[in-house]
């Protein structure tokens, strides 16, 4: 694995935002996050975790999907995902396992190269809004591997950039907590926010490359 340095991580971050603020995407983005060791200024970093706030598509084409879908195999284009988006980038359409066009896994092959080491978190719901779903989930559940982790900082919302908060985390004034800590923070007592944050932790390390995960709340 690959270490990338603060400033290459940050750097990046930025690309994706410039990607998002510039290009049309498979669908509307709301906000573009970074979160944990990025926003903790540690140097470097194993890997840059970046979340988008997107919309679900409501409108589009949904009379040109059979079109698509016999073009590229995958059904939902015009529905799910945009159809003058997969008209211009065909070759990022990604469909799920059960071949419908999935806009977390289509955001993914539009921003990120296949081998970066960057985990990308796509759904519908605000950071911080999802931030307490999944740490009700986990909790349900008794496993905390897909916790998202609290500390973000928000790049880009509704259009508009934050050179502030771009200019904080390149000079590290960004104060955050530990992981455990921030947890105990959201309800969480010592012993589950040590569990948690250590079961967090080891996920994170067994990761390599691109990863992508979507959520709908």
């Amino acid at each position: 694995m690959t270490d990338l340095s603060r400033d290459e991580a940050i750097d990046r971050a930025i690309d994706i935002v410039d990607t998002v603020a510039t290009e049309t995407m498979p669908v509307p983005v709301r906000e573009v996050w970074v979160y944990g060791d990025v926003a903790l200024g540690l140097n470097p970093i194993s890997r840059l975790d970046v979340y988008v706030t997107k919309d679900i598509l409501m409108r589009d084409a949904a009379e040109r999907e059979s079109e698509f879908e016999s073009r590229l195999g995958v059904e939902g284009i015009g529905k799910t995902v945009r159809a003058a988006w997969a008209e211009d980038h065909p070759g990022f359409v990604r469909a799920n396992s059960s071949g419908h066009a999935a806009p977390e896994r289509c955001l993914a092959a539009h921003l990120l190269d296949e081998d970066e080491p960057i985990h990308l978190e796509v759904c519908n719901a605000s950071f911080d809004d999802n931030v307490t779903q999944r740490l009700k989930g986990a909790r349900a559940r008794e496993n905390y591997e897909q916790l998202l982790d609290p500390r973000g900082v928000c790049l880009w919302a509704e259009g508009q950039r934050s050179e502030e908060a771009v200019r904080k985390l390149r000079e590290s004034e960004l104060a955050f907590p530990t992981l455990s800590g921030a947890l105990e923070m959201l309800g969480m007592d010592d012993a589950e926010a040590s569990e948690a944050a250590a079961a967090v932790t080891d996920y994170r390390e067994r990761q390599d490359g691109v990863t992508v995960r979507g959520d709908v709340v």
